[in-house]
């Protein structure tokens, strides 16, 4: 495959994270607006919101091995094309039991065309013999905050949700359109042969799995992957208590207006942003390790700067450095991951969407709880002591990384993969 039509695909997968990050921004700014049309109470809004995560989660589960037989680019297309189309609905549903039918199927393509896209983002990895994930996850968090403030904008404006979100998917839809043949074939990652237990048998072999294979929903749950899992939901657990508390924090314990409060989650975001378009090429430099370790020890000192702060403005800084720190551990722990599966799959990528797959759900099954469980702990000993119980938590991210990453860097993702094809 010539590198032409890698970097083509490239563009083309940064440009579907862009878009996914500017949807789900877009539906997660409008709630306020969703639950005045609707009439929704508190516990119809809470059911609606889990009514996202939890099929996006089973999705994530069981992509894996759909992605292993058709290859990961045929999902992308249509999951592309499929999601802005369901935000449609979102915005068109006149009531509580169509919102939950299509918040059903939205959450489900969202869970898809998450663990496909990080998958066919590992495939280009490997044609262009070059780290992408963290400007690929950088993609996203700037379309998230585009979709923030246009769907803060269209608020202002009073314009409704179903043209606010039709207008988005006149233009997400061709944008889907042209970037759909630009990605890789779906060779590059498919394999008739793999099933969740083959891969399992193979993921079984490598450094630190189990001696005997396991089939059904327990395939690929290797100790690894677990680990990887466990250190993703961390950091996704520091990203959520930023999301949520910030803003609470600031104004409730530090005495900041509440226009001031909401300074902590932009300085954090903008930071994040800024830390990931670099990511790719500290990794070139460095080694995943490092990249992880030193990000989780950031993110540490960012936090410990926020609780002991005596001041708006030095929390808001605290929180700045948060963002830095966080920025590159989930898109290292991605790439890592994704890695780890193409190369102990024994074919190019065949691995690759299965071990995704695992790991964002055990990820992403953690950002679903951390609302709850950082709630229920600050009502025990205070959002203070809470903010600082994720100092030792992202420290032990930090202590693992090493022994975590170690055979995936030293042998596949230190340096370019072996197999991927060297500049002309």
């Amino acid at each position: 495959m010539g590198r032409t039509s890698a970097v083509r695909a490239r563009w083309a997968v940064t440009t579907v994270f862009g878009g996914n990050g500017l949807i789900i921004a877009s539906l997660a700014v409008r709630t306020p607006s969703l639950k005045l049309d609707l009439g929704l109470s508190p516990g119809q809004l809470g059911l609606v919101t889990a009514l996202f995560g939890i099929p996006a989660v089973l999705a994530m589960q069981t992509v894996g091995g759909l992605a292993a037989r058709v290859g990961s680019a045929w999902i992308v297309r249509v999951a592309m094309l499929v999601l802005p189309i369901a935000l449609v609905g979102v915005g068109l549903a006149p009531g509580l039991g169509s919102l939950v039918a299509i918040q059903l199927v939205f959450g489900a393509v969202h869970g898809t065309l998450d663990v496909t896209m990080n998958a066919h983002a590992v495939a280009v990895e490997r044609e262009l013999g070059r780290h992408i994930m963290n400007s690929c996850h950088a993609a996203w968090s700037i379309g998230s905050v585009t979709g923030a403030l246009l769907g803060s904008a269209a608020a202002q404006l009073g314009m409704s949700r179903p043209v606010h979100y039709t207008i988005l998917a006149a233009v997400l839809v061709p944008v889907g359109l042209l970037c759909g043949p630009a990605l890789l074939p779906a060779t590059v990652d498919r394999h008739a042969a793999d099933s969740p237990a083959s891969v399992d048998r193979h993921a079984a072999d490598s450094p630190g799995a189990g001696t005997h294979a396991r089939t059904g929903w327990r395939a690929g749950w290797t100790r690894k992957i677990v680990l990887f899992g466990a250190m993703g939901a961390t950091v996704l657990t520091g990203e959520a208590a930023v999301a949520n508390w910030s803003g609470v924090f600031l104004h409730d314990h530090l005495g900041a207006s509440l226009g001031l409060a909401g300074l902590g989650y932009v300085a954090f975001t903008g930071c994040e942003t800024a830390a990931r378009l670099v990511g790719d090429r500290l990794l070139t430099r460095g080694s995943a390790a490092c990249l992880l370790r030193v990000g989780t020890v950031t993110a540490a000192a960012g936090f410990a700067v926020v609780v002991a702060s005596p001041w708006p403005a030095l929390g808001i800084v605290g929180f700045a450095v948060v963002g830095l720190g966080l920025a590159t551990p989930l898109p290292v722990l991605f790439g890592v991951v994704g890695h780890l599966g193409a190369d102990g799959s024994g074919t190019r990528g065949a691995g690759a969407a299965a071990m995704v797959a695992r790991f964002s759900t055990m990820t992403y099954s953690g950002i679903l709880l951390a609302p709850a469980v950082i709630g229920w702990v600050t009502d025990l000993v205070g959002l203070t002591w809470t903010l600082a119980g994720l100092i030792p938590l992202l420290a032990a991210v930090a202590y693992g990384a090493g022994t975590a990453t170690r055979p995936a860097v030293t042998e596949r993702t230190a340096t370019v993969p072996v197999d991927a094809p060297r500049p002309a």
